[in-house]
């Protein structure tokens, strides 16, 4: 499986959730169906546009951006060119990942800085830090430590108009002399300015419940990474609705977490190619979870 952390190592809310039967609704006058751009990393640095055309044609209204560097931008191009292409298929970066290693490891805030004003650019709600290297979560400390400065991140981007949020992997439900390191960031970090984003595959590989979740941290969890697992190999992603996570139950839970977007994301293992998948994905989605 190709690491997140090897790629980025280089490299008021207007709407609310509710409850509807047997599923739920966004209250919005169309559907909404997100896409973590990772997914198409292999596409988007060869053809920025093409992709984006085929991401809009699959169904898709919103993006979640990745990659972001102050060297390279976006694959090439400024956040103001970027910008553009989405607007002209339609589709809103309504939050990114950016790499923030620098500043929440050591304070420096060049590339935090940076990140902003491209989030800004994109008119984009949410500032999203994807990933914390191993050297830097090893122990109780250092997910105090990361969590004051998670803080200190989010009252930058309020300043700026952004919301900036958490998304997890599997590390952070180690535990740490019995407490887990998600359970830190949770407790340690101002619930008015930091969100999370819930990436219910890894939670449910590392073996915890997101209905759980749900209801022990109501409202904190913003926004969802949506992959299904594989059903031969829990290791591997498939596309969603053809693994063996049950969607509809945490979909029907999305008003107790506090959800107001969602996004695809598959990582490996594509039934085909990654535009069928994504394909897949967000006809199993619009037909049956929203």
């Amino acid at each position: 499986m190709i690491s997140r952390r090897n790629f980025i190592v280089t490299t008021g809310f207007a709407t609310t959730a509710v409850l509807a039967s047997p599923s739920f609704a966004f209250s919005m006058n169309k559907k909404e169906i997100g896409l973590q751009l990772y997914t198409l990393r292999e596409e988007l640095p060869k053809d920025v546009k093409g992709t984006l055309e085929k991401v809009a044609k699959a169904g898709y209204t919103n993006v979640e951006t990745y990659g972001f560097s102050t060297k390279d931008q976006f694959w090439g191009l400024t956040p103001k060119e970027l910008k553009k292409i989405l607007d002209d298929n339609g589709l809103k970066a309504v939050s990114g990942h950016y790499n923030l290693g620098s500043f929440l490891y050591d304070g420096n805030t060049t590339e935090l800085i940076a990140s902003i004003e491209a989030a800004k650019i994109l008119k984009s709600e949410f500032l999203t830090v994807p990933w914390v290297d191993e050297p830097f979560r090893r122990n109780i400390e250092d997910y105090k430590k990361i969590a004051a400065r998670v803080n200190e991140a989010a009252k930058m981007c309020k300043k700026a108009g952004l919301k900036l949020a958490y998304h997890n992997h599997d590390f952070e439900f180690q535990k740490h002399d019995g407490v887990t390191g998600y359970e830190i960031l949770l407790n340690e970090t101002d619930k008015d300015l930091v969100y999370f984003e819930l990436d219910l595959y890894w939670v449910i590989h590392s073996g915890n419940d997101p209905l759980q979740l749900f209801k022990e941290n109501p409202g904190r969890f913003k926004m969802w990474h949506v992959k299904d697992k594989d059903k031969t190999n829990n290791d591997l992603n498939t596309e969603v609705g053809s693994g063996t996570i049950d969607f509809k139950p945490l979909f029907a839970a999305a008003k107790q977490s506090g959800m107001v977007h969602f996004f695809v994301e598959q990582e490996n293992n594509f039934a085909s190619n990654s535009f069928e998948s994504i394909k897949s994905s967000c006809d199993f989605i619009s037909n049956n979870l929203i």
